[in-house]
């Protein structure tokens, strides 16, 4: 099962590493990871996509907080966020093409109904742009290979999670999420006691 998780962490040399080594403790093959500026200042945000358990999104969690680096982590649902990938696609097309011109505007249809956008035109190859699901970009992999194209470069981002927008306390509440207006309960959890014991690993993941 694929779990992701979006943290804040302090932006400072070498906090990268510790997170992939605390993956590789714990045995858990991350899928993807991007990493960039938040709206804090000193602090990055980092989308974190990994193949585990279902039962083990909690410890990952608990984990993650342990790091002295980590200010926030968040599990974050298919269905209260927005998840994206960006992908640029190079395809060969162009004279030397078996189709010849004609392999442009094939491409230019497909780009169209996948809503891509074409960002580079060289004499032997097009590059696409595709934002969306992951298998949004997987079906334009797909449908350009079966139509007999040859991919040249593929280029990916990976996931990239935002819960979706504010919402009042009693929609909070019905999303089992905290209210960040109530005091009492931040939007942020605080640090689980260390006092709990993890495990170093889990099993191998089939």
């Amino acid at each position: 099962m694929l779990h992701t998780f979006v943290a804040l962490v302090q932006d400072k040399p070498g906090v990268l590493t510790r997170v992939a080594s605390l993956f590789r403790r714990l045995n858990i093959n991350i899928v993807s990871l991007t990493v960039g500026e938040s709206e804090r200042t000193d602090v990055s945000r980092m989308t974190i996509v990994c193949e585990a358990p279902d039962h083990a999104a909690h410890r990952i969690r608990a984990s993650l907080y342990k790091l002295e680096i980590t200010v926030d982590v968040d599990e974050v649902g298919r269905a209260d966020a927005v998840i994206r990938e960006l992908c640029l696609l190079k395809v060969a097309a162009g004279p030397s093409h078996p189709l010849g011109q004609h392999s442009r505007s094939q491409i230019f249809e497909l780009a169209n109904v996948f809503k891509a956008r074409v960002v580079d035109l060289a004499p032997e190859s097009i590059m696409l742009e595709l934002t969306g699901s992951s298998s949004k970009i997987e079906g334009l992999i797909q449908v350009i290979t079966e139509s007999g194209y040859t991919i040249l470069e593929v280029s990916r981002t990976g996931r990239m999670a935002m819960r979706r927008g504010h919402h009042t306390s009693r929609v909070m509440k019905a999303l089992g999420t905290p209210d960040p207006t109530d005091t009492d309960h931040p939007t942020f959890p605080e640090k689980p006691d260390t006092g709990e014991v993890l495990p170093t690993e889990f099993p191998d993941i089939d």
